[in-house]
């Protein structure tokens, strides 16, 4: 069996994992180390795993990955983002998939587009 689990790597792990919470609702599952200062801490949000790796990053980079969220409605959790201390990057849009799609950047700036299917 593979499985793939995104890893993001961010220099405060404490506020990353507080948006990630309090927008999409993840719990925590695992932190390593359990004591002392914490390097990697496992979230679940529905059926999905995402890492969280503290460690020193350049936010300033280019990125080069989104993460993409199934969400029920995209609409009451935009008005939830910057409350959580991310930015909302426009309005939702009806896809001609069938899917509403709004995007957004976590506090360090990473992309989450927040999916819907219609």
């Amino acid at each position: 069996m593979t499985s793939v689990q995104p890893i993001v790597v961010t220099p405060d792990l404490a506020r990353l994992q507080a948006f990630y919470g309090r927008l999409l609702g993840a719990v925590e599952v695992r932190r390593f180390p359990e004591d002392g200062p914490t390097f990697f801490v496992n979230l679940k949000l529905g059926d999905s795993e995402l890492g969280l790796v503290a460690e020193p990053a350049d936010l300033t980079a280019p990125q080069r990955f989104a993460l993409s969220v199934d969400v029920d409605d995209v609409n009451v959790l935009l008005d939830r983002v910057e409350p959580a201390g991310g930015r909302v990057l426009g309005p939702s849009t009806d896809m001609p998939w069938g899917q509403r799609v709004a995007h957004i950047h976590d506090p360090d700036g990473n992309m989450v587009n927040l999916t819907q299917t219609l």
